[in-house]
């Protein structure tokens, strides 16, 4: 093993090569005092690839791309991407503001291109500090080596949430897989005679959509089924979308713990629902085809999975639900099921080598301070999308997230790279401190 760069010490190292490192990475770039290294395991920038339907796209607008709220100037915009390959007109000419998924994925692509400080194919798999620095075990593509940083920003993402009514199926010889397997599996799942489809949110409706446009094709049967009241449609009205906002991030990091964590279970349809028009697609597309009779499909709401065996004599899986409003326990076979069940942040191995460095609540979590900072000393180990509990649903939101790069780099330059915002929304979110409230835009 061997330390590169004659002990070269990084002002910051990123682990974990996402939308959100990437970002930082892109908006660091220019900072000619500060020397970063992005260290990803995987070898290239791959997106959700799982997921990558034709026809979707993402849920909010082009300007929530890695670096434009931060800098509209960067020339690692989206816009720029565009520009630089040829499709900006076809994409005006489009009068859509939101890039296919594809496209995004591209375009984070072409960043990563552009950036010398990340490094693909680089597995951290030891961390450890020492007077100051943290030395960084990694195995690269010349082999092993330490690397050497002041700071950490943990940007390794979050891993496909498998419920624990369905861990014993996973691998039990039936065709289970989560969603983030879809599109590699799709001709597997369409050759069964029957598919279930477990979750409630924008992955589990997108899968549904495009199975039930071929079930005549493929001739099974298709069910959908969620523990929710009913497909509840991602909430996107203006005066909702002020909540993705310095003060609501305030607002709620301000609140007590029990507090943050019961809004964020009452939340969900703020960050988890379906888009509209995908809801409505759906009904029409069930319309269209129930014109020539029955289609062979269910939905179920209400409907909890609380257990799941596969019975290998009949090639098929009893699913053991239980609907929550009637209080009744139900049944249902299905020889495969995709389970649109979300995704969890777990903590990646290597952090066991410094865990003494990090704060924690008193659940153990990440104790995550305003400035998205969780070390023991301030400004030292960051996070990127693990801090739900303390900064609410705003944090997997790709819209916050040149907002959160721009004051990560404040605390660990000490200044303002880039103009923070700090106040954006008409409403106001906690109690007034005066009697009398503000006039909307009236001069301060």
């Amino acid at each position: 093993m061997s330390t590169p760069d004659k002990g070269r010490i990084y002002d910051v190292a990123g682990i974990g090569v996402g939308p959100f490192n990437l970002g930082l990475a892109a908006l660091s770039e220019p900072v000619a005092d500060l020397d970063c290294v992005f260290l990803e395991r995987r070898d290239s920038f791959d997106w959700h690839p799982g997921m990558m339907l034709e026809p979707a796209h993402l849920q909010v607008p082009f300007m929530a791309d890695l670096v434009t709220l931060a800098d509209p100037t960067s020339p690692y915009s989206f816009l720029n991407f565009l520009k630089q390959t040829g499709r900006l007109y076809r994409f005006y000419i489009r009068e859509n503001f939101y890039p296919l998924r594809a496209e995004y994925n591209q375009y984070c692509q072409w960043v990563a291109g552009q950036l010398d400080s990340v490094r693909f194919g680089t597995d951290v798999l030891d961390v450890a500090y020492d007077d100051g620095v943290y030395r960084l075990s990694v195995q690269g593509p010349g082999g092993a080596e330490v690397l050497l940083a002041r700071r950490l920003v943990l940007g390794t993402g979050t891993s496909p949430n498998v419920p624990a009514s369905c861990a014993g199926i996973v691998d039990g010889g039936g065709l289970v897989l989560h969603n983030a397997e879809y599109l590699s599996r799709k001709s597997e799942l369409q050759s069964k005679r029957s598919i279930t489809i477990v979750g409630s949110g924008q992955s589990a409706a997108e899968i549904y959509y495009e199975l039930l446009q071929e079930i005549d094709v493929h001739g099974y049967q298709l069910n959908w089924v969620t523990r929710s009241g009913r497909f509840f449609p991602l909430e996107y009205t203006k005066l909702t979308l002020e909540m993705t906002s310095p003060e609501y991030v305030d607002y709620f990091h301000s609140l007590p713990s029990e507090q943050r964590d019961s809004l964020i279970r009452n939340q969900k349809n703020l960050y988890k629902g379906i888009n509209s028009d995908l809801i409505d697609d759906i009904y029409d597309l069930l319309y269209t085809k129930s014109l020539s009779g029955m289609v062979d499909t269910r939905l179920h709401t209400h409907s909890a999975l609380n257990a799941a065996e596969w019975d290998a004599g009949r090639r098929t899986h009893t699913l053991q639900l239980r609907h929550e409003e009637h209080g009744r326990d139900y049944q249902l076979e299905s020889e495969a099921v995709v389970l649109a069940t979300g995704y969890a942040y777990r903590e990646p191995a290597f952090l066991a080598g410094i865990k003494d460095r990090l704060r924690r609540d008193h659940k153990g979590r990440f104790d995550v301070d305003r400035n998205y900072g969780t070390g023991v000393e301030p400004g030292e180990i960051f996070v990127q999308n693990a801090e739900l509990h303390t900064h609410g649903f705003v944090t997997p939101d790709l819209g916050m997230a040149a907002y959160r790069n721009s004051c990560i780099l404040r605390e660990i330059t000490g200044r303002e790279i880039y103009p923070i915002e700090r106040s954006i929304a008409f409403q106001q979110f906690g109690a007034p401190a005066a009697v009398q409230a503000e006039t909307v835009g009236a001069p301060v």
